[in-house]
């Protein structure tokens, strides 16, 4: 499914946080947002995920605005995992995950045995089948994001959007969430602060500065040493990942005057 974020504006209390934004995840596509902290890149995929409405501006899937469908079928084509996603109360593994499946159940809902095939297969898929019942509570920061993702499986969407979803994570555990993601096989847009993660694992980057795209390419093409000084502050030194051959990164401080 095709994501299309068409001229998008936003504006919060007379400050102007996104401007005039426009970009396209292809079908099958990882596509990643950089950008300082405070760049706009959370308030642009809050309005994809439906937790704020742009003030101009519009977001379709496959040529349908996002705005007007009912809240049950947006859920059915797109699933989110937010950088806020916590639960309050002491749910198993296994009732989270299910959560996911509420979009496709009726007014009354009552897992079936689908849905409980749905829940076991996304969770073996996220590594965290042995998890089932554990609290979720109980959890790692990596476990916890593993379910999450198994939860955003079980939907079974067709876009993923992810907001920093290495966050706390330890290295290897941000290296088998984002193979995890990536293997998935579904149009994924994610914000990431790991510029060495981006360039490993997006096709396309679009680099986010104060509200706007400055510019956007693969990421051997964005990652240049000029640009991370203008947007980032940084010196940077461009070497190739021994293995896959994309563009990794050393970094220092800029020289001073």
């Amino acid at each position: 499914m095709q994501v299309d974020i068409d001229t998008v504006t936003v504006e919060i209390s007379g400050t102007r946080l996104v401007e005039d934004v426009s970009l396209r995840a292809g079908s099958g596509q990882v596509v990643g947002l950089v950008g300082p902290n405070g760049s706009g890149k959370s308030t642009l995929l809050r309005c994809v995920y439906r937790a704020l409405r742009p003030t101009a501006g519009a977001v379709r899937l496959d040529g349908d605005d996002l705005l007007a469908m009912n809240t049950r079928e947006s859920a059915r084509r797109l699933a989110a995992l937010p950088q806020e996603a916590v639960a309050e109360f002491d749910f198993t593994v296994a009732e989270v995950v299910a959560m996911g499946r509420l979009p496709h159940q009726g007014a009354v809902a009552r897992d079936t045995d689908e849905d409980r095939r749905t829940c076991a297969a996304a969770l073996e898929g996220a590594g965290a089948g042995h998890l089932a019942h554990r609290g979720f509570l109980t959890l790692s920061g990596g476990e916890k994001q593993r379910v999450l993702i198994a939860r955003a499986l079980a939907q079974q969407p067709q876009v993923l959007v992810l907001d920093e979803p290495t966050n706390h994570l330890d290295i290897a555990q941000q290296l088998e969430v984002l193979s995890l993601v990536r293997a998935s096989g579904l149009t994924v847009l994610t914000a990431l602060h790991d510029l060495n993660l981006a360039a490993l694992h997006c096709d396309l980057l679009h680099v986010i500065d104060g509200g706007r795209i400055v510019t956007s390419g693969a990421p051997h093409d964005v990652l240049t040493p000029v640009l991370l000084a203008d947007v980032f502050g940084v010196r940077a030194h461009r070497v190739p990942h021994p293995e896959t051959g994309a563009v990794q990164l050393l970094f220092d401080r800029l020289p001073t005057q």
